[in-house]
């Protein structure tokens, strides 16, 4: 059974910085394409990156890009969502989620996803 489990989200200041993680368990990734998704109260989910699991390959939503970074560990089976320069319009609870194929930024292509991880930013 697959199993995402994330964790690191917490209270911040604005400026801050977090750096989240997602352990994944039991089946082999690197065929997946894993991805952070995050949701903040009464909006829509938002994708935020993507990392392809193989090849390292990273992708960003244009709003995240120079404060976001994402990565990989493959011998910790644990992929990592950096986060600097924090603002509060950041807070949200994140997500981690993984897929075989499909639109990268569209959750509906996504087979399986964490519980999530509040992150919050104070002004």
């Amino acid at each position: 059974q697959v199993r995402l489990v994330e964790s690191g989200g917490g209270l911040v200041q604005a400026g801050g910085s977090l750096r989240l993680s997602c352990a994944a368990s039991g089946r082999t990734f690197s065929s997946y394409r894993m991805a952070w998704f995050r949701q903040a109260p009464g909006k829509e989910r938002e994708f935020v990156a993507a990392i392809n699991w193989s090849t390292g390959n990273t992708y960003y939503a244009d709003s995240m890009k120079g404060r976001f970074t994402i990565s990989r560990d493959n011998a910790k089976n644990t992929m990592y969502l950096q986060m600097i320069s924090l603002k509060p319009e950041d807070t949200a609870i994140y997500y981690c989620a993984a897929t075989g194929g499909g639109i990268m930024w569209k959750g509906e292509s996504y087979d399986y996803w964490g519980q999530g991880t509040q992150v919050t930013v104070s002004s």
